[in-house]
């Protein structure tokens, strides 16, 4: 794997200019802050989502 001046590989400059080739810088920034955003979101409904069954297993030894 050939590394250039600026340390980056031709595979990973290949693949960060394809994805993220056609945008401005700011647009790829808000890109990556979408990102972090929904990765967060996913984790918060992951842990409700969690809460809730647990809350229907207690309810249901209740029962």
């Amino acid at each position: 794997m050939s590394v250039d001046e600026d340390g980056i590989s031709q595979a990973t400059f290949s693949r960060y200019k394809k994805q993220f080739g056609g945008m401005s810088v700011k647009e790829a920034q808000r890109l990556r802050e979408l990102e972090k955003e929904n990765a967060e979101l996913k984790k918060l409904l992951a842990d409700q989502l969690l809460k809730a069954r647990a809350l229907e297993i207690a309810l249901e030894k209740n029962v």
